[in-house]
């Protein structure tokens, strides 16, 4: 199974929408560990790792967002794996 690293960044109506609580859940449900959080510039940024099948499902979910969301562009930078992570935080901007 290959393992893989994405750094996201999430513009549009992404804040005060409940998308990084929403993408926290995603990636349980996957597998999948990371953080989320929300910018100064009203972006949201999650960086994510896991099996590369889940981590790309979780991504693919970014585009569309939780119900109230407003996705207008996902840009997604592709990272060696790390592995440091055990499971999926808010993290505080």
């Amino acid at each position: 199974m290959t393992r893989v690293r994405a750094h996201v960044i999430i513009s549009g109506q992404v804040q005060g929408v409940w998308f990084r609580g929403s993408t926290q859940a995603q990636a349980a449900a996957r597998g999948v560990t990371g953080w989320v959080r929300n910018r100064p510039d009203g972006t949201v940024e999650a960086v994510v790792e896991g099996a590369e099948e889940a981590v790309r499902a979780l991504v693919d979910w970014c585009r569309r967002g939780p119900s109230g969301a407003c996705v207008e562009k996902v840009e997604v930078t592709w990272e060696p794996y790390r592995g440091e992570f055990d499971r999926m935080i808010i993290a505080r901007g």
